[in-house]
Parts: C-alpha cells; structure tokens; sequence
C-alpha cells in the first residue's frame, strides 16, 4: 500500500468516525427531548472544553457527553480523567453565567451510542 493509498484511508476513517459521532449526538438529543428536556446548546466550548449538548427541564440543567463506539462499554471507557475535569470545568463555566449561578441545579450525564444506534444514558454520571 502506498503513502498515499494509506493517507486515503485514514482520511476515510477520520471521516466516517466524525459521521458517526455527529449521528451519535442527534440520536441522543431526540432521545432527551422525547422524555421532556429542551436543548439549549450543541457543542458549547467553554473554559475547560466543548460539552457535546446541554439541556434544561424545569429549572435543571443537565449536561450531557456523547460516548459513540462499536459498544456501550468501548464508548464508556474512552471517557478518560482528564476530559472528565475538562467536563466539569465547563460545566461550571456554563453555570456562572445563569441568574442563580452556582445554585443552578444541575448534573452531568454521559450517553454511550453503539454501533447498533442504541443509546445508554447514565444520569449524574460524574457528579
């Protein structure tokens, strides 16, 4: 196989994997709005990274990392320490700049997609 011939394919990878992730995060907001919660935001950045969705239901917001691999749990173990922080410092990024703030109640979910679409939401996962 050729440089380039490999370079194709990685480029091929890249793409179908970025497919699969965008396709993820959309199964997954159906998902939460079917049981009653608004989106308010699709891959917000804040001062710690991008959070993947944000929602509120009532007065709770709820932030919400999108897990997508061959199965529930290759998805939920590539969510590492460091991204957890990163996660958490976002999110209290988000929070200090609603009326209440750090009152704001809130949570942290992650949502692990398999290959299948089947969407797992572990509520208050990181909390």
């Amino acid at each position: 196989m050729s440089e380039e011939d490999t370079d194709n394919s990685r480029r091929a990878r890249g793409e179908r994997a970025y497919h699969f992730g965008l396709s993820a995060e959309e199964s997954v907001a159906r998902n939460y709005e079917r049981r009653g919660y608004a989106l308010l935001e699709r891959r917000w950045r804040g001062a710690g990274g991008e959070i993947d969705l944000i929602f509120q239901r009532g007065e709770d917001i709820v932030f919400v990392e999108v897990k997508a691999s061959k199965t529930h749990g290759r998805a939920g173990a590539s969510l590492g320490a460091r991204q957890q922080a990163r996660l958490c410092v976002s999110a209290e990024d988000y929070i200090g700049r609603l009326p209440k703030g750090l009152l704001t109640p809130m949570r942290i979910d992650v949502a692990l997609v398999n290959g299948a679409g089947e969407v797992a939401c572990l509520e208050n996962a990181l909390m």
